[in-house]
């Protein structure tokens, strides 16, 4: 009887440890692809943006990748990726397609480490060449580049977006939004 007991329990024991451990395991979630740094879903990369793809299981593919000039990344194995005008998303599932090829079920996440750059030029204490943050604001930037001379047109602000061939003309508010890649003109105000 004693003997009996003793069994009993130690089986009471092990199925609990094994309940434990499955209910872990259940509640564990699946690898899923990170939220791009501040990145909204929609953002498009383009050169000089830096993104993280990590591939679960394979160290040698998991790594820090620059799109290129001509808007690609190299990635080992499976060559160039198409990466400018393109959501992170996008070149996340294009590399998660390609590496079925060579592993099986494979599961990729990315992220943007660092966006390419705006540009602050004009009637600023400091311009060039300024990292860009999610959220920026044509005062951010300028506030960035160290404040206005006072000789600037604090009325109108002038921007090259990074798609487009020639600079638009905004309205300076508080909200006027800077995307990454944006050439940002203050203008000399005419007295």
């Amino acid at each position: 009887m004693v003997m009996m007991r003793k069994s009993f329990l130690a089986l009471a024991v092990l199925c609990g440890l094994l309940s434990v451990g499955s209910a872990a395991n259940a509640q564990a979630p699946a690898p899923s692809a990170p939220a791009a740094a501040g990145a909204s879903d929609d953002y498009r990369l383009g050169p000089a943006d830096k993104i993280r793809i990590t591939v679960y299981d394979e160290p040698g593919l998991t790594n820090d990748y620059s799109v290129t000039s001509d808007g690609a990344i190299s990635f080992p194995m499976i060559d160039n990726v198409k990466a400018a005008n393109r959501t992170v998303g996008e070149v996340r599932e294009e590399i998660r397609a390609k590496l079925t090829a060579f592993i099986r079920n494979p599961s990729v996440s990315a992220e943007v480490l660092t966006f390419r750059p705006f540009y602050v030029i004009g009637e600023v204490n400091r311009p060039g060449s300024f990292p860009y943050t999610s959220g920026l604001t044509v005062d951010k930037a300028v506030a960035t580049a160290s404040g206005y001379t006072y000789r600037a047109n604090k009325r109108v602000v002038f921007i090259k977006r990074a798609d487009q061939s020639k600079e638009a003309e905004y309205p300076l508010t508080g909200d006027t939004v800077v995307q990454s890649g944006d050439v940002i003109r203050i203008a000399e105000r005419h007295f």
